[in-house]
């Protein structure tokens, strides 16, 4: 079965209901995938669950993002196509970083010239490089026909020519020029459809460009193609325009003779046209296309402030602050005669249906929601933690307070389970940051605030069988032998300074082995070394975990000091990875 069809509705669980129930017809092969195109992966958790309570089960379903769908697509129907991509953002990168120094004299180049002039390590290069990779990442998707132009020599600016000089290196075609020759091989009906997936669905996507929703769009020329939008309101609303854009446009038109009066501008909802501007575009690059429509609108009863904002923007209504609830308004988009407007029953100071909270800092806005939450599963016994969605814009520097207010309620009853989703793959990874700061290690003065951060990173602590009260009992040691930073002496004449051996590592560390050997009393020496008296029985399993760790930080600061070429640093960056975290 082929074809696009497009459902649109008022409410996400609408949409899974209807996701859910085109799944469950049985594709043609027992053991193919079903695919379900995603924007984030806590979209693709939150269907899964949908679908899961929707059908009894959610089981070989494969949740791939587009960019990642459209690549597989692209490689069944090109096979031979190496497994690097020569225009990955990644490996552009340093493609582009060998390209400029052989262009960076030639006319046309002077501003990027400026800007590397003191570049002496080569650091600013390589983040030039890195934005430069990014945009024409962009442009491929966004501006493919440029690309094109570009690459016949249609420009001569230095991106034009950068471009054309990276084009020349490879023969591997870039994804626009892929996509543009599987376009040509769908209208010829020359693809391979039995490398193609039976049955496609896009759910929970806000907004696709171009480059990809026209590629979907003629895919469902060979195989079936759902697209699931959430559309808040039910009316045609891709003509309405916000109070600013009435006014930039009217202040356009202001002079011509014509004048304003045959704009027929449409304000439509006035929160709607403000806030909804991506969501109206997508609306208006999705209905031109070829493609059936299921619409699957649904108005909830209720009378408090939220269920009256959410009906006008369903039926398209604007109403002004001083207009009486009965009365209708010309200027909107929807026929309002035929709509009756409708406004909560309960007074202002009892509607909690829509609330702001102003608060000093992140800490605190959690801990107001984490108090809210608490109140609203108190009042409504069948609210339930799987019921809340908890949005921000920017996940990575909120969770950290989310970790410490929702982790620290030691009482069963009032804690609330919770996940975190669309963290980036750093902030989820008990290796990276440890491995990251490993790195650091090179020409460092191992200090001790450098050496404890690495030992108290997880993965690491896990390698070394080590515990935070094992790590406490570390930093006292360290605190008692006055261990302040230094190998031994001969770091401190690397960094100029005298080479004298106390407070580095090799004293305190002699100190310490000494005083499981034998007892000081703060008064014997031997070989001009204070024993260090306060080591327990047990305390000698944490030592030689400590020992073994330091052996490898030293022993990793003196390899990290030395020259190699690419395929040595990738045996000692793999042989780090072996020697500081589990295989786990």
């Amino acid at each position: 079965m082929t074809g696009f069809l497009i459902h649109t509705g008022n409410r996400l669980e609408i949409l899974a209901e209807a996701l859910a129930e085109t799944i469950k017809d049985p594709l043609p092969s027992p053991l193919a995938t079903e695919i379900v195109v995603v924007q984030s992966r806590g979209m693709a958790r939150w269907v899964s669950m949908a679908l899961a309570v929707q059908n009894g089960i959610c089981a070989n379903v494969s949740f791939p993002f587009p960019n990642a769908f459209l690549q597989a697509i692209f490689r069944m129907q090109f096979p031979d196509l190496p497994e690097q991509d020569p225009f990955d953002p990644a490996i552009l990168t340093l493609r582009i970083m060998g390209l400029i120094p052989k262009y960076i004299d030639h006319p046309g180049f002077e501003s990027l010239g400026t800007y590397l002039n003191d570049d002496t390590f080569g650091l600013k290069r390589y983040q030039l490089a890195s934005k430069i990779a990014d945009i024409f990442d962009q442009y491929l998707v966004f501006r493919p026909e440029m690309i094109f132009a570009w690459e016949r020599g249609g420009a001569n600016h230095w991106q034009a020519r950068l471009w054309r000089a990276l084009s020349a290196e490879t023969e591997i075609p870039h994804r626009a020029q892929l996509r543009k020759s599987f376009l040509e091989k769908i209208r010829s009906r020359t693809v391979d459809t039995t490398r193609l997936p039976q049955r496609i669905s896009l759910f929970g996507i806000s907004y696709l460009p171009p480059f990809y929703l026209q590629t979907f769009a003629e895919l469902a020329n060979l195989t079936a193609v759902n697209l699931f939008i959430l559309n808040p309101c039910m009316a045609y609303w891709a003509d309405i325009v916000s109070d600013r854009e009435i006014r930039r446009i009217r202040g356009k038109y202001a002079a011509s003779t014509a004048g304003t009066a045959d704009l027929h501008l449409e304000r439509g909802n006035r929160l709607l046209a403000s806030m909804g501007s991506q969501g109206r575009d997508f609306l208006a690059l999705v209905s031109g296309f070829n493609a059936d429509f299921m619409e699957r609108f649904q108005a909830l009863p209720g009378h408090d402030l939220l269920s009256c904002i959410q009906w006008d923007i369903l039926n398209l209504i604007d109403r002004s602050p001083l207009q009486h609830p009965d009365e209708t308004d010309d200027q909107n988009g929807a026929d309002a005669t035929d709509i009756k407007p409708y406004m909560p029953d309960a007074p202002a100071e009892t509607d909690t249906s829509v609330q702001i909270h102003s608060c000093h800092s992140p800490m605190r806005e959690i801990e107001v929601l984490h108090d809210n939450l608490l109140a609203m599963f108190e009042e409504d016994p069948e609210l339930g933690p799987a019921d809340i969605l908890v949005m921000t814009p920017d996940i990575e520097s909120y969770a950290p307070y989310i970790r410490a207010v929702f982790e620290a309620q030691t009482e069963e009853a009032l804690r609330i389970p919770f996940s975190i989703a669309d963290q980036s793959l750093r902030k989820e990874s008990r290796v990276i940051d440890g491995f990251l700061n490993l790195l650091e290690l090179k020409d460092s003065r191992l200090g001790i605030q450098q050496i404890l951060t690495l030992l108290e990173s997880p993965g690491i602590m896990a390698k070394f069988s080590l515990s935070e009260s094992d790590i406490r009992i570390i930093e006292r040691w360290i605190r008692d032998t006055r261990i302040r930073w230094g190998l031994d002496e001969n770091t401190r004449i690397q960094f100029g300074l005298p080479g004298f051996r106390d407070n580095t590592w090799r004293a305190g560390l002699e100190r310490l082995l000494l005083g499981y050997a034998m007892p000081g009393g703060n008064q014997r020496m031997f070989a001009d070394i204070l024993p260090y008296d306060y080591m327990e029985g047990n305390d000698v399993q944490i030592l030689g975990r400590f020992l073994e760790f330091l052996d490898r930080v030293f022993a990793l600061a003196e390899i990290l000091s030395q020259p190699r070429d690419l395929a040595d640093w990738s045996q000692v960056l793999t042989a780090m990875l072996e020697r500081f975290f589990d295989a786990a």
